[in-house]
């Protein structure tokens, strides 16, 4: 079979995905590559699906409503019909514990969103030809069984003409197509062998060391794949002289290779490597007339007796590469024992954070704006609070950044919103003085992206019976940026519905100034890193100076938050700040404690010096 010819029009493709836009893309570039696509938006309608014409593979999304992919891909896996079909699992993290949890699963790769078609299909094409080559195996073995019997004189010619054809299936199947190196079924089968050495001889050790290119989709989606696959191709060579001869080096998928250095002597010699490869890609890479530098991110393990499965060597590798991404990219770093236990916390956290959800184990505590002119309480902000059955209180600080990660952050915001909406209109329906009063809700980054926010928010202060006008919706900068085509829109239909927009953290992100001319902002609050430097209310701080004359000039009102001295808050007043919040006046406060400080009588200033 000529690997330059490889396709199969008629293969059948199940894609597994609650969005919408996923299905739709990667159903066209499928069908681009002449293969049939059926679509599921969730796991009920994909099992049935799968079980009534089982399909050649399954592209299968992780996080999804109800039923997750990981439940799917065992449904399947327990199924006689099903449990063969190859599954490769979508997710929009990278991280090393979701890979282990899908090949636990019974998933046969991983791959991470966004999407990169040219490396999907590759991912494809990979599996299918390894199905193939296990059927073609099977069916070749079969048809030499009946030549035995039909023709004896034929059967060692027979024998070769079929092994050789096994051969060249199996290389297809254990190579990758654009740099010809072994892929990652073929290491963990090296990786097997050396395992069986270190049990045969105690003191015999290895090293893997993994690497993979810092930013890569930016060169992707700048030159295109074109010169990405250039790039790629063009590693292998640069290595090959750095490299100790009884080395392996693979390719385990998109810019992420691989190498094997068998029978070393101590970690030393990994290190050593490692600087030789590190200084080899110092040197700019030539393709066409262009010269591009490539930063990598290494991670070595030490393989020696303590293992017991290739698949554990690859995910501390793993681990150690994310690390060195972590600590800034462009280095290396040494797996530890440390690193999975992070891993297994953070794979932990994701599993309590999801029942949290389910249990509502989640409140909301408020923390009081107040009015700089007045003295008075005009609003709240809305603060997520998680009490943990066994943990007790988990900072924000701590899950926040996985619910966006992992996407939980969509319903934790809906839930978030749901929440402040109903107790401010509980609070209104009790007491005179909240008629007015307004609640702040944060809106994540991938909320702000999210297609339904609109019709969500909609349905909320329907439900909640909330005035449009007492909900101010909290925007970070980058939420904003990392949207801009969509941005104007999305503001435009708030402010129609008279919900008002607060930039949040402002002069911490991208600070692009001509957002703040083009969309309809109502107010912009000061990050409390800026206030928390003010030490006397003589002493100029310009940056806060400006940003208030700038927000003034545009008609947008101001927030300090983070107020927590009197100097503090006397600066805040005399460069005429509007509003303010912070510990000088309340410390964030769960509902019975609103009620409970008697703060609903609204006749005198909370603050007499105001």
């Amino acid at each position: 079979m000529d690997e330059q010819q490889f396709s199969l029009p008629n293969t059948d493709i199940l894609i597994v995905d609650d969005k919408v836009e996923n299905l739709d893309f990667l159903a066209q570039m499928l069908r681009e590559h002449n293969y049939k696509v059926r679509l599921a938006t969730n796991a009920k309608i994909a099992f049935k699906s799968a079980k009534v014409a089982p399909p050649n593979l399954v592209l299968l999304d992780i996080n999804m409503p109800g039923m997750n992919g990981y439940e799917l891909c065992r449904l399947l896996k327990k199924e006689a019909n099903t449990q063969d079909i190859p599954i490769i699992f979508l997710s929009a993290s990278g991280q090393t514990f979701n890979k282990v949890e899908a090949f636990t699963a019974g998933g046969v790769d991983y791959i991470t969103k966004p999407f990169d078609i040219s490396e999907v299909i590759i991912r494809i094409e990979n599996q299918l030809k390894l199905k193939l080559a296990q059927a073609e195996i099977v069916k070749l073995n079969f048809s030499l069984e009946q030549k035995i019997q039909e023709r004896t004189a034929q059967l060692q010619a027979e024998i070769q003409k079929r092994e050789r054809a096994q051969a060249k299936l199996l290389r297809m199947a254990l190579h990758d197509s654009l740099t010809d190196l072994p892929n990652r079924s073929w290491f963990l089968q090296q990786l097997k062998q050396e395992l069986d050495k270190t049990q045969q001889q105690p003191d015999y050790q290895f090293a893997v060391i993994c690497f993979d290119c810092d930013n890569f989709k930016v060169i992707n989606d700048s030159l295109g794949h074109g010169v990405g696959d250039s790039l790629l191709k063009a590693i292998p060579s640069r290595l090959e002289c750095c490299l100790p001869q009884d080395s392996f080096m693979a390719r385990l998928g998109g810019d992420e290779f691989i190498i094997l250095l068998p029978h070393i002597g101590s970690l030393a010699t990994a290190i050593t490597t490692t600087y030789k490869i590190q200084q080899e890609f110092t040197a700019p890479f030539s393709v066409g007339k262009r010269e591009i530098c490539l930063n990598f991110s290494i991670g070595i393990v030490l393989g020696t007796a303590e293992y017991d499965q290739p698949e554990k060597i690859l995910r501390n590798a793993d681990l150690a590469m994310y690390q060195a991404k972590a600590l800034g990219k462009a280095q290396y770093q040494v797996y530890n024992q440390q690193m999975h236990q992070r891993a297994v916390e953070r794979l932990q956290l994701e599993i309590d954070l999801r029942n949290a959800l389910k249990n509502n184990e989640f409140t909301l505590h408020y923390q009081p704006i107040i009015c700089l002119k007045t003295g008075h309480i005009i609003g709240f902000e809305s603060l997520v609070r998680w009490q943990h059955p066994q943990l007790g209180m988990i900072s924000p600080g701590k899950f926040i950044p996985v619910a966006e990660e992992t996407g939980l952050i969509i319903p934790l915001g809906i839930w978030v919103l749901q929440e402040a909406c109903r107790q401010i209109k509980v609070w209104q329906q009790k007491y005179d003085s909240f008629i007015s009063l307004t609640v702040n809700v944060n809106v994540a980054v991938q909320q702000f992206s999210y297609s339904r926010l609109i019709q969500e928010i909609d349905k909320i202060l329907e439900e909640t019976q909330l005035p449009s006008s007492c909900l101010k919706l909290e925007i970070t900068e980058s939420a904003i940026m990392e949207n801009s085509d969509s941005a104007h829109a999305i503001l435009q239909e708030l402010r129609d519905r008279n919900i008002k927009i607060c930039i949040d953290d402002f002069g911490t992100g991208y600070s692009s100034l001509s957002y703040l001319h083009q969309f309809p902002v109502d107010n912009l609050k000061i990050d409390r890193s800026f206030i928390s430097r003010i030490k006397s209310v003589d002493e100029p701080n310009k940056v806060i100076d400006a940003i208030v004359n700038l927000a003034h000039y545009l008609d947008i009102s101001v927030t300090a938050e983070g107020i927590e001295t009197q100097e503090q808050l006397d600066y805040a007043r005399n460069v005429n700040c509007e509003y303010a919040q912070g510990y000088f006046f309340f410390k964030p406060l769960n509902a019975e404690a609103v009620e409970a400080m008697q703060l609903l009588n609204q006749k005198k200033p909370l603050f007499l010096n105001v």
